[in-house]
C-alpha cells in the first residue's frame, strides 16, 4: 500500500485483452494485469475501458496495478446488446475493420449491412473479406454481390489455407495499424489470424458440414502484434448485429439510398404515398432493389429506438392508434 507521502508512479498502457474485471496490459517495458479503480468507474466518472483502449495506470507492480482513467478514443466499435438493452463495446482505438464472411454457407447480403453500417459509425474503415475461396468452386456471385453493397470500401475474396489474396491484405497490415476482426462463429477469424502471425496462437474448430456452423473459439477480444508492428484485435463470433448509434454509419453503408431523397417533389416527403416520390419511382422500375430499401428502413427503426427509445415508442403509440382509427372506420362502412 502506498502511503500519503508517496507519489503515485502513472503510465501509459494499453488494454490487450478483457477478462471481466481483469485487464491484460502491454507498456514500454512489457506485459502485466491490472484492475480499474472502482470509485473512478462505477459512478461513471470514467468510460470503462475495453480491448484497444490506452489507459493511466497506478503502478503498484505486475500484478496489482490500477486503472486510473480511460484516455480518449480515435474509434470505437460497439453494437446493441440485445440481452442487456444497452451498448456493447467490441475494441477501441483501430484503423480497419476486417469484416469476413465465408463463401460457403455463412454468406449474407443483409446481415453483411450490418456490419458495414457498424463499421462505417466506429471511425474505421471497414474492409470486407470472403473468406474460405478454398472451399468452393464459384463465387463470381457472391463477390459482386458484396461489391454491390460495400459502398466506398474493397471487398477481398481469400483463403488462409491456400493464401489466395492475403497478399492484398498487407497494405492494411502496416507496423502501427490496428486491425479488428468481426464475423459469425465459423467464418475463420482465428485461422486468417494464425496464418498472419505465422504460428497457432488461437484455437480453431471444425464446423458442421451441413450448415458451416462453428463453436466460438474466441472467448474474448484479445489484441495481437504482429512481427512489423502492426496489431489486430480478434473478437468472438457474433449471433446477433444489433445497431447502436449509427446515424452517420447509415448515411455511409446505404449512400445509394440516401442519395434519392433530395430528388422527391416534397422536401418532408416519408417515401410512402407522396405524389413525386423518388424512392417510389425508383423501386417500381427496379432501379432500387426493394430488399436494399427494406433493410435500410429496418435498420433505421433500430436506430432511432436506440437514439431515442421515449420518443420512438411515442410515435409507435401514435401510428398505432391512427391505425385502430382507420380500421374502425372501415368497419363502420362496412
Amino acid at each position: 500500500m502506498k502511503t500519503t507521502s508517496e507519489k503515485t508512479e502513472e503510465i501509459i498502457a494499453q488494454i490487450t485483452a478483457v477478462h471481466k474485471d481483469l485487464f491484460e496490459i502491454t507498456y514500454d517495458k512489457g506485459n502485466a494485469f491490472a484492475r480499474v479503480k472502482r470509485g473512478h468507474y462505477d459512478l461513471e466518472e470514467e468510460i470503462y475501458p475495453t480491448t484497444g483502449d490506452y489507459v493511466a495506470i497506478d503502478w503498484q507492480g505486475k500484478d496489482h496495478s490500477i486503472i486510473l482513467r480511460t484516455l480518449p478514443r480515435n474509434s470505437a466499435l460497439s453494437r446493441m446488446d440485445s440481452a442487456e438493452g444497452k451498448e456493447q463495446m467490441i475494441a477501441a482505438n483501430f484503423d480497419y475493420i476486417f469484416i469476413l464472411q465465408s463463401l460457403n454457407h455463412d454468406f449474407n447480403p443483409r446481415r453483411l449491412e450490418r456490419y458495414l453500417t457498424l463499421g462505417w459509425q466506429s471511425g474505421g474503415v471497414p474492409i470486407v473479406l470472403l473468406t474460405k475461396t478454398d472451399q468452393v468452386k464459384e463465387y463470381s456471385e457472391q463477390f459482386a454481390k458484396a461489391q454491390e453493397i460495400a459502398l466506398g470500401t474493397e471487398v477481398y475474396p481469400i483463403s488462409a489455407v491456400t493464401s489466395e489474396g492475403l497478399a492484398a491484405l498487407e497494405s492494411y497490415l502496416e507496423p502501427e495499424k490496428t486491425v479488428v476482426l468481426v464475423g459469425s462463429s465459423g467464418v475463420g477469424k482465428s485461422t486468417l489470424l494464425n496464418r498472419l502471425l505465422g504460428k497457432e496462437i488461437m484455437e480453431t474448430q471444425a464446423v458442421r458440414e451441413e450448415d458451416s456452423r462453428g463453436r466460438h473459439t474466441t472467448t474474448h477480444r484479445e489484441l495481437f502484434i504482429l512481427e512489423n508492428g502492426a496489431k489486430i484485435i480478434d473478437t468472438p463470433g457474433m449471433r446477433e448485429v444489433g445497431m447502436w448509434d449509427v446515424s452517420k454509419g447509415l448515411e455511409q453503408s446505404f449512400a445509394d439510398v440516401e442519395a434519392y431523397f433530395g430528388n422527391c417533389r416534397f422536401k418532408d416527403c416519408h417515401h410512402q404515398s407522396e405524389p413525386g416520390c423518388a424512392v417510389k419511382e425508383a423501386l417500381a422500375n427496379g432501379e432500387l432493389a426493394r430488399e436494399r430499401w427494406e433493410s435500410y428502413l429496418k435498420l433505421l427503426e433500430e436506430a432511432q429506438f436506440t437514439n431515442d427509445k421515449t420518443a420512438y415508442l411515442q410515435k409507435k403509440k401514435a401510428w398505432l392508434k391512427d391505425l385502430s382509427k382507420s380500421v374502425r372506420k372501415m368497419n363502420i362502412k362496412r
